[in-house]
């Protein structure tokens, strides 16, 4: 499929993202609990500047304003009616940030999960899953997206939904998971997991990768697994800046500009292609990953020390993937079994 995002893939070596949607909006003043999608018709003027900020810090990409633009969780604030409508104002205004600039760039229509527990643990069948990303992917083609952007994923029943849902919109997408829990996604998904995941679905994305998570350092842990799984498909990188701290009543993230320029290189030399920021990163951030990928030579892979002497220890002491914690958590999966009965 020949799209925006594919030809730039062929011509770059890398692709640098935006930051963090939630943490610019609170800057300038959204409330918490409210719906950032709200904005996207109530001040179109501060989603214009989220967008441009990115741009201007050198993003080649940048997702819209819809990561919560989906029927199940606009019906928290009696607005799942208009989940299309929302979704479309929002690649509408990046349409007109991405057109007026000098070179070009991504409007990534970017889709979260609904919140919802699939089945048979919870009550989102597989059907209504697809019903809602449909909706919601619509309304993002309509505005002009160039491509749909799934994001901080768990479970797979969701990806795998989102996935027929962008088939059924016509449009091309790449999709993240959120891997925050020992290397493993909410629902125990890993790296070599989602890798598997990918490869076996009718409409895959273009590329794929981790998003969110605990911080650069385990993201770049899970970035090595989808390499060292041996996927040819352009994998995604998009790490917080750094571990969150409440200071002063606030959320704040520790990760300096600095970090994160060495975290972008770090990502691109362990294999990522589209490298960008997620919580707390701002534009300030961008612009040091921009010059620090620009300036700096590409270096060997790096080990698993080197991440953690740049960018900081790891959460958790393994990832999840290897053969021992497999074995292991088998296992206490057959205990357990054994206890029931």
């Amino acid at each position: 499929m020949t799209n925006a995002l594919s030809r730039m893939l062929q011509d770059r070596e890398w692709i640098l993202a935006d930051g963090a949607t939630g943490t610019n909006l609170f800057n300038m003043g959204l409330s918490s609990g409210d719906a950032p999608e709200m904005w996207n018709e109530e001040h179109p003027e501060r989603i214009e500047k989220l967008y441009t900020l990115a741009v201007d810090a050198g993003s080649d990409l940048f997702l819209t304003n819809s990561f919560g633009g989906n029927a199940a969780r606009l019906k928290l604030h009696g607005a799942e009616r208009r989940a299309r409508t929302l979704s479309r104002i929002a690649a509408e205004i990046g349409r007109e940030v991405a057109d007026r600039q000098d070179r070009p760039v991504i409007v990534a229509g970017s889709v979260g999960p609904t919140g919802e527990i699939m089945a048979p643990m919870g009550e989102l069948t597989h059907e209504l899953a697809v019903e809602i990303f449909h909706e919601q992917a619509d309304g993002l083609k309509e505005g002009g997206a160039d491509v749909l952007w799934l994001e901080t994923i768990s479970a797979p029943g969701e990806y795998k939904a989102a996935a027929e849902a962008f088939a059924l919109a016509g449009m091309p997408w790449c999709g993240t998971m959120s891997f925050d829990t020992a290397g493993r996604s909410m629902m125990g998904v890993t790296s070599s997991d989602l890798a598997a995941l990918v490869e076996k679905l009718d409409h895959p994305p273009l590329a794929y990768g981790a998003n969110c998570g605990v911080g650069a350092s385990d993201l770049m842990r899970t970035v090595l697994g989808f390499v060292a799984h041996g996927t040819e498909r352009p994998i995604i990188a998009k790490g917080n800046a750094g571990i969150p701290k409440y200071v002063d009543g606030h959320i704040h993230y520790d990760g300096t500009p600095e970090l994160m320029a060495e975290y972008a290189v770090l990502a691109r030399d362990a294999g990522a292609r589209i490298i960008g920021g997620c919580c707390g990163t701002m534009s300030e951030h961008l612009s040091k990953m921009r010059e620090a990928l620009e300036t700096r030579p590409a270096g060997p892979r790096p080990t698993l020390e080197q991440i953690a002497a740049a960018l900081g220890p790891f959460s958790s002491a393994a990832d999840g993937t290897s053969e021992e914690e497999q074995v292991s958590s088998r296992d206490r999966a057959s205990r357990g079994r054994r206890r029931r009965r």
